[in-house]
């Protein structure tokens, strides 16, 4: 039986000329991520081992994103336990206020992840960089603490879902409907531990940072990993980024799935995720009269130069929601410098909208747009948990910019045409 795109990548990884689903193995990595959240933990771990070095300072990147710049005195300790821990042990991608951006918008940005990489970050969407063709997949942070010091990492080989994309999506369809639709479809443990392999012909209408957001969200299916084949669109991102060698890994044809669902994405709408969980979706016939009052633009999951340019697509010429907080977050300082120099700022700021620095804050609660009891925020975020983004009294909507770029004019989840 042949392998799939996953399962190839982690068997050259392991030296072993095939895997199967189930194998347990032992596989070299080519990058070990932490943040301001988890790193201290592994950090701790890491000492109280007593490892004297890290085996390949190259392949370790500590990103400072979610509480920075510090938004208190704890949160400050932790970046200083991560920037001492940085310093001593030469880690030179380390990444914090001046050289900023949220983990996965910035590590594929840098060139520091690519096609046929194996990587694992302690934080769950990690799986972002499979749009690069690369299997990564979250951990603990006694996994990345074991990682930093041996550059390996044990895995639970994955059986897999293949996703068939068909056709050119939908005028305002973007990668966030897309994923929500699938969540929708299969529920949140729809993939558990499972690798989600996208591929069809409607994958060429899916730009780079379409597929960053659809591999962000597996993780809200259960998945271990999602995963695009490498294609024109990838290898475009990656020339001149990528300093490293290009590795293909393509599934063979006889490769096993345990399931095969296919997707047509000339027939899919506006999708939201209503609380409190990503597979609580519905179109807008089912959406109702929900009045919001915070929009949220940003996130590892849409905080791309593309969400920004739907957002201002929207947003021009228009003004926010009276009572209505919109908050625009760059996932990085080069995707801020370039919006700005773009004119996108004067856009936001016209219509009424904030624009913040790089960071994760409002996305888990952290600050710079928490929740006050009975509020309710349209968000391009991925996760709409009780209590994710305040007040257990809140409520999160996940949608795409599109949809939250409308939703701040109207003061109501609305779509585009609604505002027209």
């Amino acid at each position: 039986m042949g392998m799939t795109m996953s399962q190839k990548i982690l068997a050259y990884h392991a030296g072993l000329d095939s895997v199967k689903a189930g194998q347990l193995i032992n596989a070299e990595l080519d990058m070990v991520l932490g943040n301001d959240i988890t790193s201290p933990v592994a950090v701790k771990e890491f000492e109280k081992a007593g490892f004297a070095c890290i085996q390949c300072p190259a392949k370790v990147s500590l990103v400072m994103d979610h509480f920075t710049p510090n938004k208190d005195i704890k949160a400050a300790e932790q970046v200083k336990t991560v920037r001492n821990f940085a310093n001593k042990y030469g880690v030179e991608n380390f990444f914090d206020v001046g050289r900023m951006g949220i983990e996965h918008a910035l590590l594929p940005e840098q060139g520091l992840v690519g096609a046929g990489d194996l990587v694992i970050g302690a934080d769950s969407h990690t799986c972002t960089y499979g749009a690069l063709g690369a299997f990564s997949t979250g951990v603990g942070s006694t996994d990345m603490a074991a990682g930093m010091m041996s550059n390996k990492c044990w895995f639970k080989v994955p059986s897999a879902i293949k996703f068939v994309l068909k056709n050119k999506p939908a005028k305002y369809i973007c990668g966030k409907d897309v994923i929500l639709h699938i969540i929708g479809l299969i529920g949140v443990d729809g993939a558990l531990y499972k690798s989600m392999e996208f591929v069809g012909d409607g994958i060429r209408y899916l730009t780079i940072d379409d597929r960053f957001t659809i591999c962000n969200m597996a993780i809200e299916a259960g998945a271990k990993n999602g995963i695009f084949p490498v294609d024109d669109v990838t290898r475009e991102y990656l020339n001149g980024r990528f300093k490293r060698e290009i590795r293909v890994f393509e599934a063979d044809p006889d490769a096993e799935y345990e399931r095969v669902i296919e997707v047509d994405m000339s027939k899919l709408r506006p999708t939201v995720s209503f609380p409190h969980l990503p597979e609580n979706t519905r179109t807008p016939e089912a959406w109702g009269d929900v009045k919001i009052d915070q929009v949220v633009i940003g996130s590892c999951t849409n905080g791309h130069i593309s969400d920004l340019r739907i957002a201002a697509e929207i947003l021009k010429g228009r003004h926010v929601a009276k009572g209505v907080r919109c908050i625009v977050i760059p996932a990085t300082n080069t995707i801020w410098k370039q919006a700005m120099h773009e004119g996108l700022f004067d856009i936001f700021i016209d219509a009424g909208a904030v624009v913040s620095t790089p960071t994760c804050g409002p996305c888990l609660g952290g600050h710079m747009g928490i929740l006050a009891a009975g509020e309710r925020a349209v968000a391009t975020t991925n996760r709409n948990f009780v209590g994710r983004m305040g007040h257990v009294d809140s409520e999160v909507y996940l949608a795409s910019p599109y949809v939250a770029a409308a939703s701040a004019i109207a003061g109501k989840i609305a779509t585009p045409d609604d505002i027209q």
